[in-house]
């Protein structure tokens, strides 16, 4: 996935979940929109350096929107909304080896109790549903899904091990927007409850698939499969 020409400034805070105060490199202040709900721990301190995209659309109120930020050297992929794009890009150009040979993709499809899948796969071999999970928390070169309790999340393994029991393919799959990361493992000290039903799942049919991607100014792309470990 190529990204659009980013603009680079200074994190100054993070704040009301959805906004951040940067100052640009040419000193102006800016208000930029944050595109993540998360907690984004390890990611939003103040003075890392961020770089942002920029919208001329009269529609926005914000015209900034953050996308990356460098963590210990490494550039990190902050937008939630790309990792079902970078998931099915891998999946289409070969490189997430493990979900090849489905004729069709489509995303957001309705499933389980009033829960959408990212990407339902379909083909001659059947039905695979892949729920995609953004990663960006990172301790000690291993990433850590979530970084804050998700109960929404904990719903998704449930409705992954449904369509397990009846007969389709669940897959969980992480997206791990950094370059720094060698295995990813559930983040337990935060969700506990999300790591006991990821087990559960695992332990009941639902494959857990991992995928770094390479995040630089220019582009993010899925590179390799990374193991998950429980």
């Amino acid at each position: 996935m190529h990204l659009p020409p980013l603009v680079a400034g200074t994190l100054i805070k993070r704040y009301k979940r959805f906004l951040a105060d940067v100052t640009l490199d040419d000193g102006s202040l800016v208000t930029v929109h944050c595109p993540n709900s998360g907690s984004m721990m390890g990611c939003a301190t103040p003075g890392s350096r961020v770089l942002l995209s920029s919208s001329s659309s009269s529609t926005r109120k914000y015209p900034f929107g953050w996308e990356l930020v460098q963590v210990d050297g490494f550039w990190v992929g902050i937008n939630t909304g790309l990792p079902n794009r970078l998931t099915r890009e891998g999946i289409e150009d070969g490189t997430v080896v493990e979900l090849q040979g489905y004729a069709t993709i489509r995303p957001e499809v309705p499933y389980g109790e009033r829960s959408r899948i990212d990407l339902l796969l379909e083909g001659s071999a059947g039905r695979c549903y892949v729920e995609v999970k953004n990663v960006t928390l990172e301790e000690s070169g291993r990433a850590l899904f979530p970084d804050a309790v998700t109960t929404r999340g904990q719903k998704h393994l449930c409705e992954l091990m449904r369509v397990v029991r009846e007969g389709d393919r669940g897959v969980i799959f992480f997206t791990v927007q950094r370059g720094d990361a060698n295995s990813v493992s559930p983040a337990d000290m935060i969700d506990p409850e999300y790591g006991r039903l990821l087990r559960l799942a695992m332990a009941n049919g639902v494959e857990a698939l991992a995928y770094r991607a390479l995040v630089t100014p220019e582009e993010i792309k899925l590179t390799e499969r990374l193991p998950v470990l429980v």
